[in-house]
């Protein structure tokens, strides 16, 4: 139950103000007094009590008993049918000839105020490799440069500000059976610095044991380049990408940027970008060191790959 910010008793209060009348023989007044509320609230209380009832000390709804002017069931229903049929809450308004925003009202308490609403939710499906390097994720995320602190940590927009500071490019690499992840921040997303990244995080893994056998990427311009492809190939990897506007099919680099964005990038207060890039590394080992993953059984990236690869940690 939602207790009002201003009310001066719960029903714990309530229950015990009417045991301070009705068994310590207290006056209503004195009562009254003694929890800080008027004499006519006591009363309403203590009569609430008499009368029984299971929530006899509790706020009852503000929602009317009666409401002669309710929009009806069947004109509900009708709004609702059209509402499948696609059409928009004023054209539903003008058929029905009502106010548009009853329709809107009627339309958010039916869940469909959005046209997405009607769309059949995609059906999410989870896969996970079975051994190390079958399937490697890549990906990139922009962050801005600073020389001042921002407001994240100054909370004060006003201050801050780091005017045309540019741009760091953190490259990520996820290996789905594992986890295990290789990082770098880059001056770029372009293919040279894309394709050089893939190509160090390839050897990464091959010095751990892993050989690299797909690489799942997004659909940008620098993962669907010559130079890239041309590494690929070198690496005797396929290259697999991500349907059009599904980042989700990629979930696991995605996931994977979410967390070092919570733990690392604004984890902590840094005082410039530099020492931001630079805690990157030990983070990362961190990461694949120390940090239980949920979603391979509280293990660690590092036991995980080691497991898999029958190695002894």
């Amino acid at each position: 139950m939602n207790i009002h910010h201003n009310a001066r008793l719960t029903p714990l209060g309530r229950a015990a103000m009417i045991s301070r009348i009705e068994t310590d023989g207290w006056p209503v007044a004195k009562a009254a007094e003694a929890f800080g509320i008027s004499r006519r609230t006591a009363d309403k209380w203590l009569q609430r009590h008499r009368r029984g009832g299971e929530r006899r000390l509790h706020d009852r709804n503000s929602a009317p008993r009666r409401c002669p002017r309710k929009t009806p069931a069947q004109t509900i229903e009708r709004i609702e049918a059209l509402r499948r049929q696609r059409m928009t809450g004023p054209a539903i308004a003008q058929a029905l000839g009502l106010a548009r925003s009853t329709v809107g009202l009627i339309l958010r308490r039916l869940g469909l105020g959005k046209l997405s609403a009607l769309d059949p939710k995609i059906p999410i499906v989870r896969y996970e490799r079975a051994a190390p390097g079958e399937m490697i994720h890549l990906d990139i995320k922009k962050l801005g440069k600073f020389n001042v602190e921002g407001h994240r940590v100054t909370g004060d927009r006003r201050l801050g500000r780091s005017r045309r500071a540019g741009w760091d490019f953190l490259h990520v690499c996820v290996d789905d059976a594992s986890r295990m992840a290789y990082t770098e921040i880059l001056p770029s997303e372009g293919q040279a610095d894309t394709t050089a990244f893939l190509e160090r995080a390839i050897a990464w893994l091959g010095r751990h044991g892993v050989a690299v056998q797909r690489v799942m990427t997004d659909n940008g311009s620098a993962y669907r380049s010559k130079l890239f492809a041309q590494a690929l190939q070198a690496a005797g990897a396929r290259h697999v990408r991500t349907r059009p506007y599904t980042p989700r099919t990629n979930g696991k680099a995605e996931r994977f940027i979410q967390t070092s964005l919570r733990e690392w990038a604004y984890g902590r207060p840094y005082a410039c970008s530099q020492d931001r890039a630079k805690a990157i590394g030990p983070w990362t080992d961190s990461y694949n060191l120390h940090r239980p993953h949920s979603g391979i059984k509280g293990l660690t990236p590092w036991q995980r790959v080691n497991n898999l690869l029958g190695n002894d940690t």
